[in-house]
C-alpha cells in the first residue's frame, strides 16, 4: 500500500496523510539505533501499522474524550489514532504509556512535530490512576490477553472499553484468561490480516 491509497482507503486530508509520512519518517531514522518495531515491517508501513491503528476509529464511542494506549512502543494504534481525531475535529487527548524512556522521548518528539493532542510517558501501566477518567484502553502486541488485563483491569472500570489486538491464536489466550477473570467481549475480524480486535468490558478477576 503507498501513502495515497492510504489517504484513500481511510479518507484523511492530505495534510494528515503527510503528518502520517513524516512520522514514518522519523520512525525509520530512529529505529536505526532504538528497537521501535520489526525492521522488516516498516516496508508496509501504510498497511501494517497505520491502517491497521485506523481501524479502530470505528469502534470508539462518540463521546469520548480520553484514550490510555498500553505498551505504546513506536506508536501504535495511539499516534495513529491522535492523528486522525485531530483531521476529524474530535477532541480526544491520547495518553500513551510505556516504561521504556527511549520509546517515550521518540514519542514525545513526534507528538511535538506533529502537534497532536497526546503524551507519552515513561511509567509502567500498573502506576496508572483509574481517576485519570480514560473511556477506552487499547493495546497492540503487548502482552498475551491474561496478563494484558492485569495490568489494564484497573482501568477497565464500568463503562470503560478495552480494544486490543490479537493473532491468530486469540482463541488460546481467550480461554487462558477465562480461567482468572469474568469480561464481556466481542470478538471483531480485522481489515488488515488474519488477527483480530477484541472489544472488552465489564472486567472482574475471578473469586
Amino acid at each position: 500500500m503507498t501513502r495515497d491509497e492510504f489517504e484513500t482507503a481511510t479518507g484523511v486530508s492530505r495534510e494528515t496523510a503527510e503528518g502520517f509520512d513524516r512520522w514514518r519518517e522519523l520512525l525509520v531514522e530512529a529505529n536505526a539505533h532504538t528497537n521501535l518495531v520489526g525492521r522488516s515491517t516498516l516496508e508496509d508501513f501504510w498497511e501494517r501499522h497505520a491502517l491497521d491503528s485506523l481501524q479502530l476509529l470505528q469502534l470508539i464511542p462518540s463521546d469520548t474524550r480520553r484514550i490510555a494506549d498500553l505498551g505504546a512502543g513506536a506508536g501504535f494504534p495511539g499516534l495513529a489514532l491522535a492523528l486522525a481525531f485531530r483531521d476529524r475535529g474530535m477532541g480526544v487527548h491520547v495518553v500513551m504509556i510505556d516504561s521504556v524512556a527511549k520509546k517515550t522521548a521518540f514519542l514525545n518528539r513526534v507528538i511535538a512535530e506533529l502537534g497532536v493532542d497526546a503524551e507519552a510517558r515513561a511509567v509502567r501501566v500498573e502506576k496508572m490512576d483509574p481517576a485519570e477518567g480514560f473511556q477506552v484502553v487499547t493495546a497492540r502486541a503487548f502482552a498475551p490477553l491474561n496478563k494484558l488485563l492485569g495490568f489494564a483491569a484497573p482501568l477497565l472500570k464500568s463503562g470503560v472499553v478495552g480494544l486490543f489486538f490479537k493473532g491468530r491464536h486469540y482463541r488460546d489466550e481467550l480461554t487462558e484468561a477465562r480461567k482468572h477473570w469474568t469480561f464481556e467481549c466481542e470478538v471483531i475480524p480485522s481489515q488488515t490480516g488474519d488477527g483480530v480486535i477484541l472489544r472488552i468490558s465489564e472486567v472482574q478477576r475471578v473469586r
